[in-house]
């Protein structure tokens, strides 16, 4: 059958939160049973968005992380639930029961990613439920997809074996999969969460100029990593490094000598201007 899937695009947000707007816009102040109860005005962040800056002046990038709830097809908050207090349907999605899970508040450890919250007025449990009552309706689109002006949300009725297709034609891959939950929630561009980068500006010291083309690579235990171009502005960037690991970092023009460095970021590293010298 085909079933709720969610891809998330990190390259692709920008923070404007359209999709958190448009989550107040249909929860705030309605219910839908038997899949949620109205929203409280202000506290909860039913699709939240988490932020990271990577690297160091002037070379910048910001990460954004959307996160609602993952619809695990292995969830651990219906495991340790009261029966019934959440129930998982066949289209993938895992809904709080808001009548069986009033007066619950443990509700909200159960989620490792943090994504339950608690209504202090209704004494329930709550989270994103998917649009589950639109998509009863005949909805294609979530109310956050559907305003994503970057189409960095994406919806996909999908069955099991069409979506691992997508998954692996679009490099797409789960949220902490060290937790074991299996999510219905899938990122593309991930790596610009967990992985880092290694950045320079390169110049020519005898000439003051920009080192355009100017290459820089990065080797670990001998073995190249990746290679990576100068601009035209001098600055040359290599991304989806591990953190925490010693590598060995080159910057070669032709005519020039050598820069050579050792590093071990644990984030983003940002090795500032590199003037070559004439060989």
């Amino acid at each position: 059958m085909k079933k709720w899937n969610l891809v998330i695009d990190c390259a692709l947000c920008h923070d404007c939160n359209n999709c958190f707007l448009a989550d107040k816009d249909e929860f705030v102040g309605n219910d839908f049973f038997p899949y949620s109860g109205a929203q409280p005005w202000t506290g909860h962040r039913w699709l939240n968005i988490h932020r990271k800056e990577r690297g160091r002046y002037p070379i910048v990038q910001v990460c954004y992380l959307p996160e609602p709830c993952m619809h695990c097809d292995d969830p651990p908050c219906m495991k340790k639930a009261p029966e019934g207090a959440v129930f998982k349907r066949g289209d993938g999605l895992v809904i709080i029961d808001p009548v069986k899970a009033k007066g619950h508040p443990e509700l909200v450890d159960f989620c490792p990613y943090g994504a339950i919250w608690w209504n202090e007025e209704a004494q329930v449990a709550q989270k994103c439920t998917g649009c589950a009552h639109l998509i009863d309706e005949g909805w294609t689109e979530t109310r956050c997809s559907q305003v994503c002006p970057t189409g960095a949300i994406k919806l996909h009725m999908a069955s099991d074996i069409e979506m691992a297709g997508i998954a692996a034609s679009e490099g797409l891959e789960p949220y902490k999969p060290e937790l074991g939950t299996r999510p219905r929630v899938l990122y593309k561009n991930l790596y610009k969460w967990h992985k880092i980068f290694v950045a320079a500006s390169v110049g020519y010291k005898d000439v003051d100029e920009c080192a355009e083309g100017a290459l820089l690579s990065v080797s670990r235990k001998g073995v190249k990593e990746g290679e990576a171009a100068a601009n035209n502005y001098g600055e040359v960037l290599l991304d989806k490094l591990e953190p925490g690991v010693e590598y060995e970092v080159t910057i070669a023009a032709a005519g020039y000598k050598p820069y050579v460095t050792v590093v071990r970021p644990d984030e983003s590293l940002n090795i500032g201007l590199v003037l070559l010298e004439k060989a």
